[in-house]
């Protein structure tokens, strides 16, 4: 049985007869493992095996039930304490309760019932804490940034020096950079790796909300505050408590709100529309920006006290095209998961489309690279992509521009102008245009059939 469905359970009785009644109950579960003992000792000597549950009689030969719970908690917190007395003495219980016994239970004829449940209870309390707490571990592995962000290259090792450093601290921070660069990436790679991480990721783009929806959208709203609000609205803020805010676009934000924003910062409360209380959060904020916020505030559109408290720690992530062979890691990456996803033989770069990929200045980044090598395994005619495959926008130097598919003309369109340009290039030699572009010269003569390209 998986070792996740498990529940270690220790019985401290020493009733003989009682403790094996006790273990007989319990064992009707498959999935509860259990061990007896006849002392607080024996059971404090093997704590150190973890159990997630004790079952503890109140009067040991070697200490009362309250002292025994308080030598166990002292030595394992987190473990749950059912104690099973054989007095109905409701101080005692709520004494016991207060130091932090999961239950108290008087012996009588309908102990091992109410223990049953009790412990059935606790089971399926265990058992969601042991699931949410293997999530996050597979969330923080996803954004651990050694796995997330892939890269070789100088800029990238000086981005996950940064991310850790952001990530020991809870100080503020704003990520700068062009679209597609990876920005909540790398916000989401420092939340996991902080002592927020078992806290909310919330994440906010600012552009892509009206101006007039996103107060209430940050701030939370009660009902009847305006046409529409039938209902009380938990803002993002809120949302975020005790863990991570994000604002994505934040230059999107007009002054009125900037003002707003600012003074929540300040307070660290929050007014919903439409009320007056206050709410205080405990949230960290980073937010990003694909423009300079620098010149922004230059210009006048963004407030200069809301910028000094939003700078924090300053993140600036370079454009793909400034990463050199870091772009064939990430294509190779992109084709591998595409491939898997969808059952596809494994696609491979050629060495022409490798040379293609490396000479693109890629204007949309690290998105638009995964466009392309996606695209580029389901137009493939093989396992290996070749140049034509690739689908790449705007001009590169020596070249005319290459077209993005469905803009202006069909693939087979596309596909014939590049080997024609080629064919221009290479003065109408079909051989070397082949090997060049990795492709059957066969296929150039059909196209030449047909009237598709034509000899310079």
């Amino acid at each position: 049985m998986p070792a996740s469905t498990l529940v270690h359970i220790f019985i401290v009785e020493d009733n003989a007869w009682y403790g094996e009644l006790l273990e007989y109950r319990l064992a009707q579960n498959p999935d509860h493992h259990i061990r007896r003992f006849t002392t607080v000792q024996a059971c404090l000597d093997n704590l150190g095996d973890k159990p997630d549950l004790i079952t503890l009689d109140y009067s040991l030969p070697d200490g009362q039930g309250d002292q025994a719970l308080k030598l166990i908690k002292e030595r394992l917190p987190e473990v749950a304490v059912i104690v099973i007395s054989g007095q109905e003495d409701v101080r005692t219980a709520i004494g016991l309760l207060h130091q932090g016994a999961y239950d108290y239970l008087v012996k009588d004829e309908e102990t091992l019932d109410r223990l049953w449940n009790s412990v059935g209870n606790l089971r399926k309390q265990l058992l969601l804490r042991r699931e949410n707490e293997r999530l996050r571990e597979q969330i923080g592995k996803k954004y651990d940034p050694q796995r997330a962000i892939l890269g070789e290259s100088q800029q990238i090792k000086q981005l996950f020096a940064l991310i850790d450093k952001a990530g020991r601290a809870n100080i503020s921070v704003s990520i700068s950079g062009e679209t597609g660069t990876g920005k909540e990436l790398v916000a989401k790679a420092i939340h996991f790796r902080s002592d927020r991480s078992s806290g909310p990721f919330v994440a906010v783009n600012v552009a892509a909300i009206p101006s007039e929806l996103l107060e209430s959208e940050l701030f939370g709203h009660e009902k009847g505050a305006f046409t529409g609000a039938i209902s009380r609205r938990v803002g993002r803020f809120e949302e975020a408590n005790k863990g991570t805010l994000f604002l994505d676009e934040i230059s999107e934000l007009d002054l009125s709100l900037q003002a707003k924003l600012l003074r929540v910062l300040q307070e660290r409360e929050v007014v919903r529309v439409g009320s007056n209380a206050p709410i205080a959060f405990d949230a960290r904020l980073m937010v990003a920006t694909h423009r300079d916020l620098n010149q922004e505030v230059k210009e006048g559109r963004f407030r200069e006290d809301l910028y000094y408290r939003l700078l924090g720690l300053p993140i600036v992530l370079p454009p793909l095209r400034d990463r050199g062979h870091d772009i064939l890691l990430l294509a190779n990456s992109f084709l591998e998961d595409f491939c898997r996803q969808n059952s596809m033989a494994a696609c491979t770069l050629s060495h022409a489309a490798q040379n293609l990929l490396l000479q693109y200045h890629f204007p949309g980044n690290v998105r638009e690279l995964k466009a392309v090598v996606e695209l580029a395994a389901v137009l493939a005619e093989s396992d290996i992509i070749q140049p034509q495959d690739l689908s790449l926008r705007g001009e590169r130097p020596g070249t005319a521009p290459l077209i993005v598919p469905g803009d202006d003309e069909s693939l087979r369109g596309q596909t014939a102008a590049i080997v024609q340009r080629y064919l221009n290039t290479y003065n109408g030699n079909i051989v070397e245009v082949a090997a060049k572009l990795q492709i059957g010269k066969s296929t150039i003569y059909r196209m030449l059939q047909n009237k598709q390209i034509l000899l310079p």
